[in-house]
């Protein structure tokens, strides 16, 4: 399955950061959210993206939007990762795959790598972007213009 620009998003359920079980259908529907993947916490361009993110937090939060970042990491790995970086959003712990499996993200650098992709989703829970490529730094320059795009 692959998610394309108008597809409803999926519901999910995962745990976070803190061990506790995250129901997608709580925030998608009722706000903008931006869900990134990204391959493994404490590798040099993902610490890069996530902080990107953290560092834009409050305009993404302004905008009424909400981020979540989501790895086939552990939930203590996403602790530390969180705390380490001073993350202030929700990091998914997807090891199982099951969650990168709804969203169609494929893996990267022949099939090695988990692979890194943006998606943007409305209010009413539509997809409105999805981006892929490699390049740690471009992620949330993207995602936050289609947030203030969405108005």
């Amino acid at each position: 399955m692959k998610l394309s620009i108008g597809d409803i998003v999926p519901n999910f359920k995962a745990k976070n950061q803190h061990g506790d079980e995250f129901n997608s259908a709580d925030i998608i529907g009722s706000k903008p959210v931006v869900i990134f993947f990204y391959p493994k916490d404490f590798t040099p361009g993902c610490t890069k993206e996530a902080c990107n993110f953290r560092d834009a937090y409050e305009d993404f939060q302004d905008l009424g939007a909400e981020v979540i970042g989501i790895s086939g990491d552990s939930e203590k790995s996403h602790q530390r990762f969180s705390k380490k970086h001073q993350l202030p959003y929700t990091l998914l712990s997807d090891s199982s795959g099951k969650v990168r499996k709804k969203f169609g993200v494929k893996k990267s650098l022949l099939g090695l790598i988990p692979g890194r992709e943006t998606f943007v989703i409305d209010r009413n829970g539509m997809l409105q972007m999805r981006f892929n490529n490699l390049d740690a730094t471009r992620h949330m320059k993207k995602a936050l213009q289609k947030i203030k795009d969405l108005g």
